[in-house]
């Protein structure tokens, strides 16, 4: 299944300050508990607050 040139890939929200590895954990985390049902509309504040949390006990620094 290919898509047209035309097409574009949905946009995925940017939690602002961390890499893009902590970017995919947001991704993962949101996914999961939207099908799993769980936080209800909150899965995407629940995603984003876990990965920051993550980003800030491993001592990074915005950006990295």
């Amino acid at each position: 299944m290919s898509k047209k040139k035309s097409e574009k890939m949905p946009e995925k929200e940017h939690v602002p300050g961390v890499g893009e590895k902590e970017q995919r954990e947001y991704e993962h985390i949101k996914e999961s508990a939207e099908e799993s049902g769980r936080y209800g509309k909150r899965a995407k504040e629940v995603a984003a607050r876990t990965v920051l949390k993550h980003h800030k006990e491993k001592g990074h620094k915005k950006g990295e």
